[in-house]
């Protein structure tokens, strides 16, 4: 009986030392959301959970391995111990009671986390290699390569994607929905706390979707509901000013990821800069040399694989973008601007 509460005491100490332990590791970012609340609460319990057995198991095993080796010297025989039916029975019957409770758990947070709000604002996310594109049509139908939601406010997320499976998660909203092409998928989130715009939050894709899959992040601004219609008049009047051929291919470029792989400032990127690109001598793969002018450049969007710039055949494919013949001449348009 010594040894059993002896094991006792010690499972106790290492369940209140492992749980305790997690705890000030801080595993979980920054709780900003209502859907992080009942998470977390889940979460909470299972480390008390994992805690206990982790003990459970541990103590037991390390004691027995310094408390009952063998003596040196000692050749006897081990005493002979034959199964407990009722212990048996005890080890079966309450894990199953214990997955039951989690299970129970795990439906209440779900519903908690999924809970509807007929108010809720809409937001459409379009995610595609390697960038998020927002698009707001409550302020005007405006898009954005970064998400600024208004705190205290439920925002229904109807995401798409053009080309490949993603997905989106904000580590600090915990919350995390996979984007697939060909449909569309929704995701609810309550900010709860205001971010600094020196301290944003990202959206980060939690699905690996190709080579540069790393940097497919955009800025999560949080404000408050008049800085939020602040911004978003800004940036619809921003919009509407946007009518010239090259502002609006700027705007299309920026809005379509074009940007994740051409740089429009002249740096190396996965795909050639754009600036200064218009009437240069390009060198190709196949070793020829053609003038980049606007059939040169109109015909690499609609057949990237066609004529491969020397240097970027290792490069990922092109993304197949479903663009209008207008939108495409607005985009020629904005890379002949970028002398």
């Amino acid at each position: 009986m010594r040894h059993y509460i002896t094991v006792g005491i010690l499972v106790i100490v290492a369940a209140f030392g492992t749980y305790f332990g997690l705890d000030a590791l801080e595993l979980m970012p920054e709780a900003a959301s209502a859907q992080a609340g009942p998470i977390d609460w889940l979460w909470n319990y299972q480390v008390i959970a994992i805690s206990f057995l982790f003990a459970l198991i541990v103590v037991p095993l390390v004691y027995s391995l310094i408390v009952f080796r063998r003596k040196k010297g000692d050749t006897s025989d081990a005493e002979h111990i034959e199964g407990n039916t009722n212990l048996e029975i005890g080890w079966t019957i309450a894990p199953l009671f214990i997955v039951m409770v989690f299970a129970y758990m795990g439906s209440y947070s779900l519903s908690e986390v999924r809970r509807a709000d007929p108010q809720a604002m809409i937001v459409k996310v379009h995610a595609r290699q390697f960038s998020w594109t927002f698009e707001y049509p409550e302020q005007g139908g405006f898009m954005s390569n970064e998400l600024h939601l208004p705190v205290d406010r439920q925002v229904l997320l109807q995401m798409d994607s053009t080309d490949v499976i993603h997905s989106f998660w904000i580590p600090e909203f915990r919350v995390k929905q996979d984007v697939v092409p060909g449909r569309v998928t929704e995701l609810r989130i309550t900010p709860t706390l205001i971010n600094l715009p020196s301290q944003p939050y990202k959206v980060r894709c939690a699905e690996l979707c190709g080579s540069a899959h790393y940097s497919m992040e955009s800025k999560v601004f949080v404000s408050d509901e008049s800085t939020f219609q602040q911004w978003a008049a800004e940036q619809l009047a921003a919009y509407a000013a946007a009518q010239t051929p090259e502002a609006k291919g700027e705007l299309l470029a920026k809005n379509n990821g074009c940007f994740g792989c051409h740089s429009p400032v002249g740096a190396a990127l996965v795909g050639p800069t754009w600036k200064g690109l218009f009437g240069s001598q390009v060198q190709l793969s196949n070793g020829t040399t053609v003038t980049a002018d606007e059939a040169f450049i109109l015909d690499s969007i609609l057949n990237p694989q066609a004529t491969i710039v020397a240097g970027f055949e290792g490069a990922s494919a092109m993304p197949a973008y479903a663009f209008t013949e207008e939108e495409l001449s607005y985009i020629v348009a904005y890379i002949m601007s970028l002398k």
